[in-house]
């Protein structure tokens, strides 16, 4: 991985920030909303991403990337919460990070270039009930000759309607529920046996029940090693969950600006609410909550590129504090903005569509706040 300074950081924000601002503003995940868009996000603007890098940065050169780190991803996932622009970008860092972390060469070779130019997406199918539990898994994976079979369904599979292929989390051994025993498999989205139904969720972005019904995966496609398979899926999720609440930072702070400027502008009785004393400190209280969270999330970030031990406790109190943090700004910022705050006519009620969404996707505030303790011993 490039060591990448301060300045260059500053560099992919702006740049990132100017090209979003440009061309995809609020009023473009709009229009995608409203005509019902059966992809769901701009498969052109997603390719003039890939020019820039995107989804690429954190993919080493030899495969096309550009090799830097989820840090300098994190800071482009920020820019897209900022403008709600849905992209395939988490989805890539869930499947395709498996790919690169475990995959066999040839798997690489023929995964991970497409996803740096952006003519590919690769999902990870994992999640097969109401709520994230990652090894509450019961998607069969049964022997023939040298690769596996496979038999299950998956209920939340992010832009699982788009993807040319799957890491799908399957059970060789074991019971759902325990973390040994599972194996994480590769298979094509186009295969006879796969069938996907797009699932429309209250944020207006779309997620995929995906069902395999006897597909057959070869040697070549097995991702890690047979019945080990959370030691990778342990290490995705964690690259996965720091970039989603770097995402969500992004849509809070956002969210946060555009309420101070109403403050600044909208008048009662006469004069600026701005300058009413109950809302200053509501005010503070966002911009402190904010600024806590941005720190958790560049820690965590850091913490997953150099692979340090508490780099799970991290993320687990970044995604926290960046669920309760986003759910809490958001609130706060329909509530400033009165009557019209709860119309469609303001963006404000998108960004908290989003906040509950983004909250609840890895696991939400409970759920890490609960392996958090975990990993410290409580």
């Amino acid at each position: 991985m490039t060591t990448v300074s301060v300045e260059e950081q500053e560099s992919i924000r702006q740049s990132a920030r100017a090209f979003l601002r440009e061309h995809a503003p609020v009023s473009h995940f709009r229009a995608l909303r409203d005509t019902k868009d059966p992809l769901g996000f701009s498969l052109d603007l997603w390719i003039d991403m890939a020019k820039l890098g995107f989804p690429g940065l954190a993919v080493p050169e030899a495969w096309g990337g550009a090799g830097l780190g989820y840090a300098e991803l994190g800071i482009v996932a920020e820019e897209l919460g900022r403008n709600l622009v849905p992209t395939p970008l988490l989805a890539n860092v869930l499947g395709a990070g498996a790919v690169l972390l475990a995959g066999t060469d040839a798997l690489r070779n023929e995964v991970l270039p497409g996803v740096c130019t952006g003519e590919r997406v690769i999902g990870l199918a994992g999640d097969e009930g109401m709520r994230f539990a990652p090894y509450e898994v019961a998607t069969r994976a049964e022997k023939r000759g040298a690769g596996f079979v496979l038999h299950g369904e998956k209920s939340f599979v992010l832009d699982g309607y788009v993807a040319g292929s799957f890491v799908v989390v399957t059970r060789t051994s074991g019971s759902a529920g325990e973390r040994d025993g599972l194996t994480l498999l590769h298979a094509l989205a186009d295969d006879p046996g796969v069938t996907t139904t797009t699932l429309e969720v209250v944020d207006s972005r779309s997620v995929a029940k995906v069902r395999f019904d006897g597909v057959p995966v070869e040697e070549r496609d097995i991702v890690g090693t047979v019945g080990r398979g959370a030691e990778v899926l342990d290490r995705v999720l964690d690259c996965g969950t720091a970039v989603l609440s770097a995402e969500m930072l992004g849509g809070m702070q956002e969210t946060l600006d555009r309420t101070l400027a109403y403050l600044k502008t909208r008048k009662q009785f006469g004069v600026l609410i701005g300058s009413f004393q109950a809302l200053k400190h509501r005010a503070a209280w966002m911009f402190c909550e904010v600024e806590l969270t941005r720190s958790l999330v560049a820690e965590a970030l850091r913490a997953v590129d150099a692979g340090r031990a508490d780099a799970r406790e991290l993320v687990s109190a970044a995604k926290a504090k960046a669920t309760e943090t986003y759910r809490l700004v958001t609130d706060e910022a329909v509530q400033m903005h009165g009557g019209i705050g709860v119309t469609d006519e303001v963006d404000v009620g998108l960004y908290m569509k989003r906040a509950r969404v983004a909250g609840e996707t890895l696991g939400n505030a409970g759920y890490h706040r609960d392996a958090f303790a975990k990993a410290r011993g409580y």
